[in-house]
């Protein structure tokens, strides 16, 4: 359970300002990340190398309290190489599993789209189910377990593009830009000093919450209150992707859910037990944006899938 007095809000405000000590110039994205990892989702970081992806998951893992697990992924990486494999105990004469890196608490999947798919549906049954299969037996995942995998999108070169199927998995694909001129420059400021982002330690990092606590505050969000309006604003919005002109493939029932999901925690994050219609809209570019698949004619447009979900969201009134 929290600690006493301590607010979902609270704990929230917490990690933000250890993060902060470590990352300069995005704070929305650290909110983001703090929310799906309340929400218990997975999120897929998109941005040009050298904007602190790795860094901000690594540091992410530490001010939780998380058992944290990394995989560079590379074009020659192997499934059993990220979920474990079968290795003979000469001494007990018999096959015994060695747990790869998926089982951590926290995994960060590095640049995602280097591996090729094989590699990369190895990840659909953990994500989903919270557990993988090796040789017929069933292995259980920590819990909670949270996959937050990076990817750059200007790379093609010995890329692969993640499968829709796996991106559903996804609650939030947030990006990553560069940051306003004065963080930039603290952010010169902070390395001229002396800090290295290996040692996370130096910048007195501190672990502020517990799994046990992490997953009290889960359970704290799950129970926020919705009322039938903001269930019909989410219904309306994932519909309204399915009619547009413009989207070929629409939103599925995950993408609500997980939209429902995300609003949850950033209520609770923002001091109120209940949700409002402006944490749906707020949320819904990150929740949608790699769920839809715009049509052929749309793309050649120059059209991009963040116009639409704007267009989407203008064109239905928010409940009041």
């Amino acid at each position: 359970m929290l600690r006493k007095h301590m607010s979902v809000e609270q704990l929230s405000q917490k990690i933000q300002a250890e993060i902060a000590k470590v990352i300069s110039g995005q704070n929305q994205v650290v909110e983001q990340v703090v929310a799906a990892t309340f929400a218990d989702g997975h999120v897929l970081l998109e941005g040009v190398p050298g904007l602190a992806k790795t860094l901000m998951i690594r540091s992410l893992g530490q001010v939780f309290g998380m058992k944290f697990g990394r995989v560079q992924f590379t074009p020659d990486m192997m499934p059993s190489d990220v979920t474990g494999t079968m290795v003979f105990d000469v001494s007990k004469n018999e096959f015994q599993f060695r747990p790869g890196p998926l089982f951590a608490g926290l995994l960060l999947a590095d640049e995602i789209n280097r591996t090729p798919p094989k590699t990369q549906s190895a990840l659909l049954e953990a994500m989903e189910e919270r557990r993988v299969t090796i040789d017929g037996v069933t292995h259980a995942l920590p819990s909670p377990f949270l996959v937050f995998a990076t990817q750059n999108p200007l790379e093609y070169e010995g890329t692969y593009p993640l499968p829709e199927a796996q991106q559903d998995r996804f609650l939030m694909k947030v990006l990553l830009r560069y940051p306003e001129p004065e963080q930039e420059i603290n952010i010169l400021k902070l390395h001229h000093s002396g800090f290295h982002p290996q040692d996370l330690a130096e910048r007195g990092l501190q672990t502020v919450t517990s799994v046990d606590e992490l997953k009290a505050a889960q359970q704290i969000v799950t129970n926020t209150t919705v009322e039938d309006k903001v269930f019909n604003y989410i219904y309306e919005i994932v519909k309204t992707t399915r009619d547009n002109r413009d989207i070929l493939v629409g939103a599925s029932p995950r993408a609500g859910i997980g939209l429902l999901n995300i609003s949850k925690a950033i209520a609770r994050m923002r001091g109120r037990d209940f949700v409002i219609p402006d944490d749906v809209k707020e949320f819904a570019p990150a929740v949608l944006r790699h769920r839809l698949q715009l049509r052929p004619e749309s793309e050649i447009e120059g059209q991009t899938t963040d116009d639409v979900i704007q267009r989407i969201l203008d064109s239905i009134a928010v409940p009041r």
